[in-house]
């Protein structure tokens, strides 16, 4: 009987052991092959050439005298650079497609893997615990030699080995799959990037094209007309520039200087200045619905004593932190009244109030991201209710979420880490992806805005 049943355990091993090579077989047939791919990234590579000729030109011209021919050829050559980035970021979608493909069938592969391994070591464990069950007394009533008897023993010994290589192969198995996983989630989100910037190149080149068919239409006239255009330009740009720019809890300032410090953060964290000021407009957004507490004449229950939580709520365990220690050292530096500084109220239906400023910090983060904003901005302190300082402040966080990498998805995801300190997740609580969404509905809005300056240059 022990012979049979070892003979059924290595049928067992010999069976399953070409399921796995080839679940290995078919996930790597599945690759983009060597040449695919030096073609795709050849063809990737002249077109990243001929933008950067494109943008090197356009850089050329824009610094050349005001003419209708001079801005007729920055238009044509501006929407020939969007054409070729929309060239280029289709074959990258190409390219990804294949790719995307390729991770879904390995992953399905090694799901079969997995499913396979753990049948046969559920197969194998059920034999060697027979084997185990063999009784001493049932070995020396068999009909076994005792050299027959030790050879059994031995092939038991390969079979408990083989039992543990494929346990190993099986948690392999799911590290990989694990991998595949994460690679086909990051290979999804480039795809979405590729696609979103299709589209804003797209409005590009169609708004582009409008004014390309005006100035062509002005050429024909006299060029007292293309002179009438320039200062409509002109005006339309101090326009924009001049608009105000909303704040939370304190004064509002020109958008021309909003987005000069936001480009200035920009230059020191790699964050879209667009998408730093779309944070502060969506704070103040809220703050609207929220309200501001702590102001002169209010009730004590909007006090800051009352709205944010102390080192009482924190050794009562109804907080986490302790928010009114850092603000009271906060306000002291900056010279400013505890009492009468403006502070946002508590979301209705739960949770604390207590944030600062424009970028709504909560002073423990405050505390922790003031010496990093005053650094950056060249001061000895920074202040969490200066346009300036909350703006270097949110885009100081936003890089250190992600948002310096760029894309929608980095972007959209670090707004919501913003807001919540998690990534964008349906299904979250509290949710969050309602924050991210409008956050880059809003940076849409502001990026138009400051394409339309560049193009009134």
């Amino acid at each position: 009987m022990l012979k049979r049943l070892l003979a059924v355990i290595y049928i067992t091993i010999v069976i399953f052991a070409p399921i796995t090579q080839s679940v290995w077989a078919q996930s790597s047939s599945a690759d983009l092959s060597i040449e695919q791919r030096a073609q795709l990234e050849s063809e990737l590579r002249v077109l990243e050439q001929e933008i950067a000729e494109k943008e090197a030109l356009l850089a050329k011209q824009k610094g050349q005298s005001g003419s209708i021919q001079n801005d007729l050829n920055i238009l044509i050559n501006d929407i020939k650079r969007a054409k070729l980035q929309i060239q280029a970021k289709n074959l990258i979608i190409s390219k990804l497609s294949k790719e995307i493909g390729t991770r879904v069938s390995k992953i399905n592969n090694l799901d079969q893997k997995i499913s396979s391994g753990q049948d046969s070591i559920s197969d194998l464990i059920r034999k060697t615990r027979e084997l185990d069950n063999t009784s001493v007394a049932h070995v020396l009533l068999s009909d076994k030699t005792v050299s027959e008897f030790y050879h059994d023993i031995d092939a038991f010994e390969i079979i408990k080995r083989a039992l543990r290589e494929h346990v190993t192969g099986v948690k392999e198995a799911k590290t990989d799959t694990e991998i595949e996983k994460k690679n086909l989630e990051k290979d999804k989100n480039k795809q979405v990037d590729a696609k979103v910037t299709i589209e804003s190149e797209k409005k590009k080149v169609e708004k582009n094209e409008q004014e390309k068919k005006k100035l062509l239409t002005i050429s024909k006239e006299k060029e007292s007309a293309y002179q009438k255009e320039l200062a409509a330009r002109q005006k339309r740009k101090n326009e924009i520039l001049s608009a105000l720019f909303k704040l939370r809890d304190t004064g509002a300032i020109k958008f021309g200087d909003a987005l000069n410090y936001a480009k200035s953060a920009s230059a020191k964290t790699g964050v879209r200045p667009a998408l730093i000021l779309a944070i502060i407009t969506q704070e103040s957004n809220l703050g609207a619905n929220v309200g501001t507490c702590n102001k002169a004449g209010q009730a004590e229950s909007k006090s800051w004593r009352k709205i944010m939580p102390g080192p009482e709520s924190l050794a009562a365990g109804r907080s986490s932190r302790d928010d009114q220690t850092p603000y009271l050292k906060i306000v002291a530096k900056l010279g400013l009244n505890p009492d009468t500084t403006p502070l946002s109220c508590p979301i209705p239906g739960g949770g604390w109030g207590g944030a600062m400023g424009p970028s709504q910090f909560i002073p423990t983060t405050w505390i922790s991201y003031e010496n990093k904003i005053a650094a950056a901005l060249g001061k000895s302190t920074a202040n969490p209710w200066n346009a300036e300082d909350a703006i270097m402040a949110t885009a100081l966080y936003l890089s250190e979420r992600g948002a310096k990498d760029g894309g929608y998805s980095a972007e959209r995801n670090a707004a919501c880490k913003y807001y919540s300190g998690g990534a964008c997740k349906d299904g979250r609580k509290p949710p969050n992806t309602f924050y991210g969404n409008a956050v880059m509905s809003i940076a849409n809005k502001i990026q138009a805005q400051i394409d339309e300056l560049q193009g009134l240059q």
